[in-house]
């Protein structure tokens, strides 16, 4: 099988688990993983993961199918970051959706979601690994049940909602808040691309939240 992967961010910790499946699958599939939608040669499957680019339907044809991992209860949180708006409003699970990609936002049939659950003690790094094992997981679904799935249309009796593009400035805390208040907040920012910051006396301050042994 040809198997095609579009990920534009070369330094988005997703890229480990990436190569760690295409080693372990190499043998068994023609494998690419490639940074910009130019460099795609077609094939069975291609799955956009953290993509930044607009793959349009004609350069979609070039796939059998186009799948798309998207963090929510698809049509409840299309758009951008939904994990991490979920988490900083309260949740402690997860579902993740594996759909078709069009041309309207994370609107194609649905092929499998799986839920996981986020410990509220979790920080960055451990709620990657939660999601991107999760991802793992429905990349080896989709190769497995490729001949034979049946997707199903995502629901209309629920109207979609949307989340907006994360900016800097949604990793700013309020130095005069508690931090048990803000602690959803700074724990989903990653601390090397996107760290929670706050402003006292003129100057930002980054914040690096790391747990500790008793």
């Amino acid at each position: 099988m040809r198997v095609s992967f579009l990920c534009s961010d070369e330094q988005h910790p997703v890229n480990k688990y990436l190569f760690d499946w295409i080693t372990r699958q190499q043998e068994r599939h023609q494998i690419e993983l490639v940074r910009r939608k130019s460099e795609l040669s077609g094939g069975d499957i291609l799955f956009l993961i953290s993509c930044s680019e607009i793959v349009n339907a004609d350069e979609r044809s070039a796939y059998r199918v186009s799948l798309v991992l998207h963090a929510s209860d698809l049509p409840h949180g299309r758009g951008w970051s939904p994990h991490i708006w979920q988490l900083i409003a309260g949740a402690d699970e997860i579902t993740l959706s594996l759909l078709e990609a069009e041309d309207k936002v994370d609107s194609g049939r649905i092929w499998k979601k799986v839920v996981f659950p986020v410990p509220k003690h979790a920080l960055c790094h451990e709620i990657n690994k939660c999601l991107f094992e999760a991802e793992i997981e429905l990349i080896d679904f989709a190769i497995d049940a490729f001949e034979n799935i049946v997707p199903a249309e995502q629901t209309t009796s629920l109207e979609p909602t949307y989340y907006p593009r994360r900016l800097p400035e949604d990793s700013r805390v309020d130095p005069l808040q508690s931090i048990a208040s803000q602690f959803d907040r700074i724990r989903v920012c990653d601390p090397d691309r996107f760290p929670a910051f706050f402003e006292l006396h003129g100057i930002n301050y980054k914040i690096t939240l790391e747990k500790i042994n008793d």
